[in-house]
């Protein structure tokens, strides 16, 4: 009796284990599609961080952008450190109407040393056939700073030379539409794997009827549109979308080297391995002092910075990890070590060159 009810207990949590998701939330429809669109425009406001005279464009820019208020300004005498050139992207679903707002990601083109504080100018963005399909303007947030003084010092957080504005771009025109012919349709994986493509297929078949879906690959199951939906092609699609389907994907770790962020999923495995990791920390301080000459001599007062380098170097202990099997293992191991986000990042690529990581590692 009490062997069946440790069996019952274990086949709970492997049950707990399999992960069910929606077919919408795993997979997309060949009806739908994401337009990726671009923009180049200019952030002003900036707390002299923008380009220097020498990013030529965007002198040039600021002259023509002057140029269209009826203000005429020779581009040789554009002195500003206020304003940046910037990249401007997005990604807009195709179900998106005119009026939809979403987010915009603006990235410096010039020598600007930070985007804090700035706002986007109208901006029009337009997709690999040039037809512009959307606006964006707004002020920037970059989630970070970056400061630095005359003397030569620098406090810095994150990446300030790319931001977002959120809700900042405004769908003009309605995008190109897929709709469905012959009454056929394909739903296409966002993370391809066969288990899921097979799992999909069968969820379908089980729903709708044998022979309405069949798996082609790992990333594509095709689906006829069963007889009696034909007639109410969107509540067939509805009811599609909305299917609960066993997933199974690979598993993977994803560093940020920009944020610092690191996010691993369940499946993710460490081998029994053992870790050495110290970090050499270098700050360079200026101390500015006066040299003054003596009197009745030719020389004149000046100011030299003095920079002194000083060097620490973090306590290098060897700790042993006998495995982890589950997210909240590894989790529980690195945090053993002590060590900072931007050092885990290092640990996992170096824990991937020994073989010791069961998992991909995907560096953003």
């Amino acid at each position: 009796m009490k062997t069946s009810k440790l069996i019952f207990i274990a086949l709970i949590i492997i049950s707990q284990q399999v992960f069910t998701q929606r077919i919408k939330d795993i997979a997309y429809l060949n009806s739908d599609h994401t337009e990726q669109v671009i923009g180049y425009g200019l952030v002003v406001g900036l707390a002299g961080t923008g380009d220097s005279y020498r990013t030529q464009f965007t002198m040039q820019s600021i002259t023509s952008m002057l140029k269209r208020f009826g203000i005429t300004v020779p581009q040789t005498d554009v002195r500003t450190r206020n304003v940046a050139a910037v990249m401007v992207t997005a990604s807009l679903q195709h179900n998106f109407k005119p009026g939809f707002k979403f987010d915009v990601i603006v990235s410096s083109l010039g020598d600007a040393t930070s985007l804090l504080g700035g706002t986007l100018l109208m901006t029009p963005l337009s997709a690999i056939n040039g037809e512009v399909y959307a606006m964006a303007q707004g002020p920037i947030s970059i989630g970070g700073y970056d400061f630095n003084t005359y003397t030569g010092n620098r406090v810095a957080r994150n990446h300030a030379l790319t931001g977002r504005v959120p809700l900042g771009g405004v769908l003009k025109e309605n995008l190109p539409q897929n709709t469905v012919t012959n009454n056929e349709l394909s739903i296409f994986l966002k993370m391809p794997d066969l288990t899921t493509s097979n799992n999909v297929a069968l969820a379908v078949n089980d729903k709708f009827g044998q022979n309405t879906a069949i798996s082609v690959d790992a990333a594509e199951v095709r689906v006829k549109v069963p007889a009696d939906k034909q007639n109410d092609v969107i509540s067939f699609l509805a009811e599609l979308e909305s299917l609960p389907v066993q997933t199974d994907y690979v598993a993977k770790v994803i560093l940020n080297e920009r944020t610092g962020t690191v996010v691993a999923g369940n499946n993710v495995q460490i081998k029994p391995v053992s870790i050495t990791h110290g970090s050499l920390n270098i700050t360079i301080r200026n101390y500015p002092f006066v040299s003054q000459p003596g009197a009745f001599s030719s020389g004149t007062t000046a100011i030299v910075n003095n920079a002194i380098p000083y060097v620490q170097q973090d306590s290098t202990n060897t700790i042993a990890i006998q495995g982890a099997s589950n997210v909240q293992e590894v989790a529980a191991a690195l945090n053993s070590l002590k060590v900072s986000p931007k050092d885990i990042i290092a640990i996992f690529q170096a824990l991937k060159e020994a073989g010791a990581l069961v998992a991909e590692l995907v560096i953003m």
